[in-house]
């Protein structure tokens, strides 16, 4: 990244410490400066990046939990931040900034190492990030750390649709009912992606009221589920889209099925369209979407670390959000 520099010093900076939410108003700050920063150089001068949804980066933070990283400069200001996330073997790092005036004094090497180093100790088997396709100063940049660009995520959306009949919840069951179909969840996932466990995600997203899992059945047993938020992304925003973060589908066959009742979950709370995140290895997936009206939003490169890459379900689809 290129840098911006006064002709003063830089100040040291101490680190890494474990995020606080009452830290999300900082955060913001250095998010939307430095992304900012990395629209103008771009040649994007009229983009401003808003604010996150604070109820977002609580989630981020709570995920991350002792991943979640800050770097503070003399004065206890945050002047970086990494939010490294794991569930189960799969490791993976967003969001992450460094204040502008720091950029290219190789702050943005060392955080993004820290992450590394911790997700190695956890245990991580799958260590990656996503970077926007266009900026070649990122992708570079990451290379030089050690990791490699693999396919493209595209964001989808569909507008939402009423169904004849309301899709099962995760939320919504009893008590032992819940606990039994999220066992059947982290089941599907196991079978498809062994190591993998999207549990605490799932019951995060509940706790703090972002959204729910909606979830398939086929003879009364789970052969698919979708973890999605309908909380706004971004700060004083209204709700627009359902977000889906996470999804195992036991079998292609049931695509169309999953897709109605994620349409029908949207129009049901108030949402305008369904959006998910489709990673390139799965073209039957998107040529099904694309066939049921899908439009294409946005794209991100999916880069993961040498010795630590992802696999392909063998049968089936597993997709999961490297992003919040």
């Amino acid at each position: 990244m290129a840098s911006v520099r006064s002709w003063r010093p830089l100040a040291q900076i101490e680190g890494p410490y474990v995020a606080r939410v009452e830290e999300i108003p900082s955060l913001n700050v250095v998010f939307s400066d430095a992304f900012t920063e990395r629209y103008r150089r771009d040649g994007m001068v009229g983009v401003r990046v808003p604010y996150l949804n604070p109820s977002v980066w609580r989630y981020a933070i709570e995920d991350a939990a002792a991943g979640a990283m800050v770097w503070r400069d003399g004065r206890g200001e945050i002047a970086a931040f990494n939010m490294v996330h794991r569930s189960g073997i799969e490791g993976w790092m967003g969001p992450l900034a460094v204040r502008t005036e720091y950029q290219g004094s190789g702050v943005g090497k060392d955080i993004v190492e820290r992450g590394i180093d911790w997700l190695k100790r956890e245990g991580a088997r799958v260590i990656g990030l996503e970077t926007m396709p266009r900026t070649m100063d990122n992708i570079g940049f990451y290379s030089s750390i050690g990791f490699a660009p693999g396919r493209l995520t595209i964001t989808l959306t569909l507008d939402s649709v009423a169904a004849d009949r309301a899709p099962e919840l995760l939320g919504r069951l009893t008590a032992r009912d819940r606990e039994e179909t999220l066992a059947e969840c982290k089941a599907l996932v196991q079978r498809l992606a062994p190591g993998y466990d999207f549990t605490r995600e799932v019951e995060l997203t509940e706790a703090l009221a972002l959204g729910d899992s909606l979830v398939l059945r086929d003879g009364g047993r789970v052969v698919g589920f979708a973890l999605c938020h309908t909380a706004p992304l971004v700060e004083g925003r209204t709700r627009e889209e359902l977000r889906v973060l996470k999804l195992a589908l036991e079998d292609e066959r049931y695509i169309d099925d999953l897709v109605h009742a994620l349409c029908d979950f949207a129009k049901r709370g108030g949402t305008r369209r369904v959006a998910l995140r489709v990673q390139g290895e799965f073209g039957e997936l998107y040529r099904r979407l694309m066939s049921l009206g899908a439009r294409v939003r946005w794209t991100d490169l999916r880069m993961s670390l040498a010795g630590y890459e992802e696999r392909r379900p063998e049968k089936g689809i597993v997709l999961s959000n490297w992003e919040i």
